[in-house]
């Protein structure tokens, strides 16, 4: 959830191809070492020592253990709250299930890491798809590409919109918030699913609702974090955020990942940068 206040393909002849074996991006080939997570790492349990913050995300969503001392109720189911904003990251930002493949550190800013699907796709699937998808300074989606969709909920009275300002209202400041994560991959394929309707947004009994939610990609896990994105390497997030991660991964049809990004409520135009795996344990909550 990438959210602030101030938020070569390789061509290879055999027909199943893993999906890690999608080009690898630029920031891959300019990766920082691994001291520089570990630096920032470093930084973040200073920043947070002591301070009072509350459990952080991302996560290894199968590794149950934490020591964060803090709690908070959980929010309400997602249907009974407003959706308030649609984002995703290019990579998953959580690791588990279907994504556990790890893409590289990056460029230490948030691009070029996380995991990325860890099944296998087909030639035809990886195909070049022969226009930019959601460019920007770090480059453009293609397929094979792993996304990590966050479905963001608000108990406030308020309609969907751009950033984590559209989950709050005057009237309540200090709403719950829920994030339903879907991880998908992208292929070129047109008989896979449409993420216009993956995204859809309508009302149901009054809310607000995201009405493209996979049911079957698997039992969420559920935890409770915070508001992620790269901005939060080095200090913690602020925001109490109840999570429902899906651990299997569905294919998406990178043309309407593309058609969607020209044009949707979110102000969305390219994926979001991903913030590094939390690991302290005095930043993570326990797993029930």
């Amino acid at each position: 959830m990438n959210v602030r206040l101030t938020c070569l393909v390789i061509a290879i002849p055999a027909l199943a191809l893993s999906a890690g074996l999608a080009a690898a991006s630029e920031e891959e080939h300019h990766a920082v070492g691994d001291e520089v997570i570990a630096g920032q790492r470093q930084v973040l349990a200073e920043s947070t020592s002591g301070a009072g913050f509350g459990p952080q995300s991302p996560r290894d969503i199968e590794a149950p253990a934490g020591a964060n001392p803090r709690v908070f109720e959980s929010a309400p189911p997602f249907a009974q709250m407003n959706l308030c904003n649609i984002h995703f990251h290019e990579s998953a930002e959580h690791k588990g299930g279907e994504f556990t493949e790890f893409v590289g550190n990056g460029d230490g800013e948030g691009n070029g890491t996380g995991f990325r699907y860890a099944g296998e796709l087909t030639a035809a699937e990886l195909a070049p798809f022969g226009e930019e998808v959601g460019m920007s300074a770090h480059g453009s989606l293609e397929p094979g590409d792993t996304i990590e969709v966050h479905y963001v909920f608000s108990t406030a009275q308020v309609k969907p919109g751009p950033t984590l300002g559209a989950c709050l209202s005057d009237a309540i400041n200090n709403p719950q918030l829920r994030v339903e994560a879907q991880v998908y991959v992208l292929v070129n394929d047109e008989g896979a699913l449409d993420f216009a309707a993956l995204a859809a947004v309508g009302e149901v009994n009054g809310l607000s609702q995201a009405l493209g939610i996979p049911s079957n990609t698997g039992t969420p896990v559920a935890y409770a974090g915070s508001t992620t994105g790269p901005g939060y390497n080095e200090t913690g997030s602020p925001f109490q955020v109840t999570w429902s991660v899906r651990p299997q991964v569905a294919k998406v049809n990178i043309a309407t990942v593309a058609a969607w990004l020209r044009e949707n409520v979110f102000d969305e135009d390219h994926a979001h940068g991903v913030r590094n795996l939390i690991v302290n344990p005095d930043l993570l909550s326990v797993i029930e």
